[in-house]
């Protein structure tokens, strides 16, 4: 029902400052860093002892198989699995902060590609259930300041620098001071600092570079020869901007080691670096774990009495959101709008926090006015302004969906911290207690007939559910049909719901 005359509706809100902490909670076990945007989890980093993070490391790899149909290619990397060079990876790839390489001219990989090759190559996406790691022949070099490219001729400015005299002023410095031949994506970091700050940032990567190649060309194939740094590490090359108003862990070894990794990084900022020693979870005292717990769960409740309900599958991801308990305290078309543009901004602190990638399917409240369905929009393209992952926005589709891709690098939120219902593989439902209860009669007929005119004693154990239904009914129905037939029903507690076991005696 299309509603005239309404109220004004409300306008996306543009917040200017936000208030940023990074949080560090770390035991012998793992290590975990929350970034938190005015007192909210947005961003969660988990490095656990025994399952290192892959993405970034770089191998001296050796083809093991190529595939002209899908220009692709098998690489032998030393892991489990191999890994998987594809002509897509040499395209428009992903680098730290968001940062995206142009297209090749002739990106095709098997011409240049053969079995038994060596090759040099780093991991952009994580192995993945049966998947290995998807690799790349694109080296980047992560630094503080930029990320160097050392085998393509491009400059990049990151979209967060606005200023276009200071984008250009970048520019200028890494022109002029980059080796012959190279690249550079300079980071939102390097925004004011001078020349001999940025000069000194490529001048160590470029030494890298120069050390990862002579270690190249000693070492056999296949074989790790570079390992990204630990999540220490990258918290304060990443994370720890001049935005950041402090860095906070509860453990003093690492506290020192940070200290001692940005006085290389960036020393001014280094004092926003606190200890709470002695805060055995950190997590547990500033409410991060509840809302790891909450970003686990399949629904999520708004402020407003609304709420989301996220699923995850195999090809998509899809987000509903629902009026609940919002019933609003003003129009029909007002209350909607205001439910959508409340969800957009959930959505967005959801993907960041549960990491969620691929293509994303948004199923808002319906609107009926284009400008009512603007305003959302413009809502959620503002709200994933503070993501460092790449997201695409393609619209609202003529029934009222949004969708939408966000880049994959790493295993998402419940990936790393959850693991397939061993009951249900994963399905999340199991058979109900009467489909059970009709199995277990089917299976009883069939074991009586087996042994017609016999005096047979039958036991039956099953959950205490479909106990109680075979007891109801099925128990006098054996009776009747199958004079001299005695059924035993037990009532096993710690039996799954669908198991039963039938267990046969002569009588």
């Amino acid at each position: 029902m299309k509603i005239i005359g309404e109220p004004e509706i409300m306008q996306p809100v543009h917040k200017q400052t936000v208030d940023k902490q990074i949080v560090i909670d770390t035991n012998p076990y793992r290590t975990r860093v929350a970034l938190l945007e005015d007192g909210k989890t947005v961003e969660l980093h988990i490095e656990q002892r025994s399952n290192d993070m892959l993405v970034g490391n770089i191998y001296k790899g050796r083809v093991s198989n190529v595939l002209p149909g899908m220009e692709a290619a098998f690489v032998d990397i030393s892991e489990d699995k191999n890994a998987f060079l594809y002509v897509g990876d040499k395209q428009n790839e992903q680098l730290p902060g968001g940062a995206v390489l142009p297209k090749q001219k002739n990106p095709h990989v098997c011409p240049d590609v053969k079995p038994g090759q060596e090759i040099m190559v780093q991991i952009v996406k994580e192995p993945h259930g049966t998947k290995g790691a998807r690799v790349s022949t694109q080296i980047y070099l992560p630094g503080h300041l930029l990320v160097f490219l050392p085998m393509v001729d491009f400059i990049g400015i990151s979209k967060r620098i606005t200023n276009e005299a200071e984008r250009a002023r970048l520019r200028g410095i890494i022109e002029k001071c980059n080796p012959p031949g190279t690249g550079a994506i300079v980071r939102t970091a390097a925004e004011g600092r001078g020349e001999a700050e940025i000069a000194a940032d490529i001048q160590m990567l470029a030494e890298q570079w120069a050390e990862l190649n002579r270690i190249y060309k000693v070492s056999p194939a296949p074989r790790l020869i570079r390992r990204e740094e630990s999540l220490l590490s990258r918290t304060i090359r990443d994370l720890l901007k001049a935005d950041i108003r402090s860095l906070v862990v509860n453990d003093r070894t690492q506290y020192y080691r940070l200290l001692e990794i940005a006085e290389d990084n960036d020393p001014a900022l280094a004092d926003r670096i606190e200890l709470r020693d002695g805060e055995t979870n950190l997590f547990d005292v500033l409410g991060i774990e509840d809302d790891i717990n909450a970003a686990l769960s399949r629904k999520v409740w708004l402020k407003s009495g609304a709420y989301l309900v996220i699923d995850q599958t195999e090809a998509l991801v899809s987000i509903d959101v629902n009026t609940g308990k919002n019933v609003g305290k003003a129009s029909l078309r007002k209350t909607i709008v205001e439910t959508n543009c409340e969800a957009a901004v959930e959505i967005a602190r959801q993907l960041r926090l549960r990491d969620l990638s691929g293509i994303i399917i948004i199923d808002f409240i319906d609107m009926e006015e284009k400008e009512d369905k603007e305003t959302v929009l413009a809502t959620f393209r503002e709200a994933l302004r503070g993501d460092r992952m790449r997201s695409v926005i393609l619209g609202m589709t003529e029934l009222g969906f949004v969708e939408l891709t966000r880049k994959k690098l790493r295993a998402n939120l419940a990936d790393t911290l959850q693991t397939a219902c061993p009951y249900c593989k994963g399905s999340g439902k199991v058979l109900n207690a009467e489909t059970v209860a009709l199995k277990i009669r089917s299976a009883l007929i069939a074991r009586v007939s087996e042994g017609a005119g016999a005096q047979q004693r039958f036991t039956v154990a099953a959950s205490p559910t479909v106990a109680a239904l075979l007891r109801e009914h099925s128990r006098e129905e054996l009776r009747q049909a199958f004079p001299g037939v005695t059924l035993e029903i037990v009532s096993d507690e710690l039996m799954h719901l669908e198991h039963f076991s039938i267990r046969t005696q002569a009588q």
